[in-house]
């Protein structure tokens, strides 16, 4: 028994020993060249640039309002003469913009830069300040679009000025692709700008397009500030739930209601989740963090083969943890009876979801089928709603680390990490083009500051408007300039 109880001691003691050990090695180098010396920088203005982010947000570009799109198109050639002049330029499908600023050396592959141009609606009565005056109050620069994503296209076309009047020459093309409808699926903006490009033979070589941001206080028990890289989004499915009854008086309901039917097809579907799973880039991102994440965490982390059951509940614990680990599905339209004393012939609802890489849209049709188990609720996908996940971009590329480089430039206090995008981005429709494609906006967002995005009070500080500007000139220069075979750029 002694001999039995020693052996048990030692195999606890064996394992505690390898549970730390990997604890220990779990972990991994921050990428991206540092050696940025040789940059052009330049002074940016904030009081000039929000004046002309401000005046970019009195435009209501709510997708689908043309005479407003084609009015802030106007506003950008007035206010950017000569990025008009000295690149190419061209209106895509009546409403989008592609810029094309020529490269010195044909061999190297094209990179592109993403943004929208129009906006979500915005109900006026629920804001602190109106959401297309373009007010600045509170050190802020308050209206639709300051985040999503106007600052982003006001912030490449101030930096590409800036870089021109300072006599700078990619050596790589350079495409600056303004899409028109993003806030829709990109299907009449983005997508037409990518088949344009297919049809003239162009292959890029990295895109960079929204999608993550510099979080302040995101992650618990990590204080400094994480430059997340969208490495991958997630797939996107609309399901149509639809039901069929026999109608009749309230007074007399009888089995086989279609509300009721279909509320049971909603809870089953509820009750039986997607497994969690970690991807590679919530993999990445977890390993880029855990340096700075306390002792307990990281050797959770490190050994999931043994603490992956605990880790799914810790993190399913949060809506925003929980999306980056499982295929998410939420019902967001219902519609049934329109009196009150009769039953309904038809009850229908649509479920969206966002499909976790490695995942398929007919996998997960064919899950929900199983799931919801009744022949008589009728599972169609939306028209035009089916997106796969995304391929996921490598964090060991030149392209990323050009991305890390500007990062590290304009937000000096960040860690950077990869990430996966829970949203759609434009980005999709370039995918049979580009090489890799990298997700991320140079705004510090703190918890306060999620629901501002597609919600009510979004804000820019006036501050960070100069910031976003530094972040695209050093971009624009580290892809634009890849370092040669001489000069390889410092990594580490």
């Amino acid at each position: 028994m002694v001999r039995r109880g020693g052996i048990l001691v030692l195999a606890v003691a064996m394992l505690i020993g390898i549970l730390e050990i990997r604890a220990w090695r779990y972990g991994g180098a921050e990428a991206g060249p540092k050696d940025t010396a040789d940059l052009i920088r330049f002074p940016a203005d904030a009081t000039v640039l929000s004046r002309h982010l401000a005046e970019a947000v009195r435009f209501p570009t709510v997708t689908g309002d043309n005479p407003s799109l084609d009015a802030f198109r106007a506003y950008l050639k007035t206010t950017f003469p000569e990025v008009h002049a000295r690149l190419g330029w061209e209106v895509v499908n009546g409403h989008s913009l592609l810029f094309t600023w020529r490269g010195t050396d044909p061999s190297l592959p094209p990179a592109a830069l993403l943004a929208h141009l129009d906006v979500v609606p915005a109900d006026a009565s629920a804001w602190r300040q109106p959401p297309f005056e373009g007010r600045i109050a509170e050190g802020f620069l308050w209206g639709r679009g300051t985040l999503d994503d106007k600052g982003a296209v006001l912030g490449i076309l101030e930096a590409v000025t800036g870089l021109l009047d300072r006599g700078f020459q990619p050596r790589r093309t350079l495409y600056l692709a303004f899409g028109h409808d993003e806030e829709t699926g990109g299907h009449e903006g983005a997508a037409a700008i990518a088949s344009l490009l297919a049809s003239r033979g162009v292959k890029l070589d990295s895109v960079l397009d929204e999608g993550e941001v510099i979080g302040e206080g995101l992650v618990p028990g990590i204080h400094q500030p994480i430059a997340f890289i969208g490495t991958a989004e997630k797939g996107y499915l609309s399901l149509s739930l639809t039901t069929q009854g026999p109608g009749g008086h309230s007074s007399m309901p009888a089995p086989g209601d279609p509300i009721i039917r279909l509320s049971k097809a909603l809870t089953r579907l509820e009750a039986s989740p997607f497994p969690t799973r970690f991807t590679e880039p919530v993999d990445g991102m977890f390993r880029a963090l855990a340096p700075r994440m306390g002792h307990l965490q990281r050797l959770a982390l490190a050994n999931r083969w043994l603490f992956s059951p605990l880790l799914g509940w810790m993190l399913s614990s949060s809506a925003a943890t929980d999306a980056l680990i499982r295929t998410t599905a939420a019902p967001t339209v219902i519609e049934g009876g329109s009196v009150e004393n009769a039953l309904p012939r038809r009850a229908r609802a649509v479920v969206n979801l966002r499909i976790l890489p490695g995942e398929t849209v007919e996998g997960t049709l064919a899950r929900v089928r199983a799931t919801i188990a009744d022949s008589a609720v009728d599972i169609a996908p939306l028209p035009d709603s089916a997106l796969e996940p995304s391929a996921v971009s490598p964090e060991d590329d030149p392209a990323y680390a050009a991305l890390a480089g500007a990062i590290h430039e304009a937000f000096p206090d960040a860690l950077v990490a990869p990430s996966l995008v829970l949203g759609g981005t434009d980005s999709a429709h370039y995918a049979p083009l580009a090489r890799t494609i990298y997700r991320f906006l140079p705004a510090r967002v703190g918890p306060q500051d999620l629901d501002r995005f597609h919600g009510n009070d979004e804000r820019v500080a006036v501050e960070g408007c100069a910031v976003t500007v530094r972040f695209y000139e050093a971009y624009l220069q580290m892809v634009g300039r890849p370092p040669t075979a001489a000069s390889p750029a410092t990594r580490n």
